[in-house]
Parts: structure tokens; C-alpha cells; sequence
């Protein structure tokens, strides 16, 4: 059996694009930096706590996908923000500047392969108007660096150089070529 090791809705639709056969398992993970923890250790470190954690719930012949994204700005973990104000606040950080974004997805079958993606997103210019109304109505709450790239976040966007689908949170090519890796047959 295949298991998502994510609360997230949009990896969730991600790997049903690549497969519909898979359960969702909710795992809890701190996902709090070390003191001194670069960024891309801290997100290889989140990604490979949520497998570890999902493989002590399944079978040893079960094939686990887990994965973390978050938004680096200046060498700086972004992270989701904590209430409507820090998230216009984020996006007010981000805003005409270039943040990178680096997704890590572990797949953990007979044995854990890894890899990291790392993507640069340019942002526009965006008014403190925008960003309220954004906050509003886009619930930016539970989104690495307060916007998603498949909502209307993605107009924010004046320039995307890496992977859409690992900006959204899973990237699907290398995430496939892992899960044929584990010996899953895909169509």
C-alpha cells in the first residue's frame, strides 16, 4: 500500500496526479528550526521526521511519501504564518523580491530514497491593499511563506525558475521517478 504522510490538501492532489492509489496517514511532526539549522538541513529534517514517523504506523512492504517546502528568504526560514496580520506581513517581505522555495520528498519503501528541489520565485511589486485582500480570501494560514502558486498567489508571481508542481508543495517528476525507484509500478 501507498501512504501520503501530509496533512496537506494540495500533495494530496499532487500524487493523485501521479497515482489514484494511495491513503492519506496524518502524521504530527515539530516542525520548529534548530538553533543555528541551515534551511535546507531543516527541511530535509522535517520530511524525513514525517516518514519515519508514518513507517512505524505501516507495513514493512508499504511505500511511504513525505515531503516539506518551505520558503527561504535571505537564508531565513519563512515558514507559515501564525495569524492574518504576520501573513500580510509576510507577503509584504516578499514582495518585489526573489525568495527561494526548496521541497524535499523522501520515499521510504525497502529503503528511504531522497531527493531536494530547489526553485527561485521573483515577486512583483504588491500593495499592502492586494495583500490584505489576499489574506482574506485566500487562506494563506497553512501555506509556506503565506501564498499558495495555484491560487491566486500566483499573480504575485513575476518570474518562476524551477518546478511549479514543488513550489505547490510535491514535485511530481522527481516524486515518480522515487516511487519507480521503490519498485511501485505506475501507468
Amino acid at each position: 500500500m501507498l501512504y501520503l504522510a501530509s496533512k496537506s490538501p494540495r500533495r494530496k492532489e499532487l500524487l493523485g496526479r501521479i497515482t489514484p492509489d494511495f491513503k492519506v496517514l496524518d502524521v504530527d511532526v515539530e516542525e520548529v528550526p534548530q538553533p543555528g539549522e541551515p534551511p535546507d538541513e531543516y527541511v530535509l529534517r522535517v520530511a524525513t521526521d514525517k516518514a519515519a514517523a508514518a513507517k512505524k504506523r505501516t507495513n514493512d512492504e508499504d511505500i511511504i511519501v513525505a515531503a516539506d517546502t518551505e520558503v527561504i528568504l535571505d537564508n531565513n526560514i519563512i515558514g507559515k504564518p501564525t495569524d492574518e496580520e504576520n501573513a500580510v506581513s509576510i507577503l509584504g517581505e516578499l514582495s518585489d523580491r526573489t525568495h527561494k522555495v526548496i521541497s524535499v520528498v523522501i520515499v521510504h519503501g525497502k529503503d528511504a530514497l531522497s531527493v531536494v528541489t530547489t526553485n527561485l520565485v521573483t515577486f512583483r511589486e504588491i500593495s499592502e491593499q492586494e495583500r490584505r485582500w489576499y489574506c482574506k480570501t485566500c487562506a494563506p494560514l497553512d501555506k509556506a511563506g503565506a501564498y499558495g502558486v495555484q491560487d491566486a498567489g500566483a499573480g504575485f508571481i513575476d518570474r518562476l525558475d524551477g518546478s511549479y508542481s514543488s513550489v505547490m508543495g510535491l514535485p511530481l517528476k522527481e516524486t515518480r521517478q522515487l516511487l519507480q525507484q521503490s519498485g511501485l509500478e505506475l501507468k
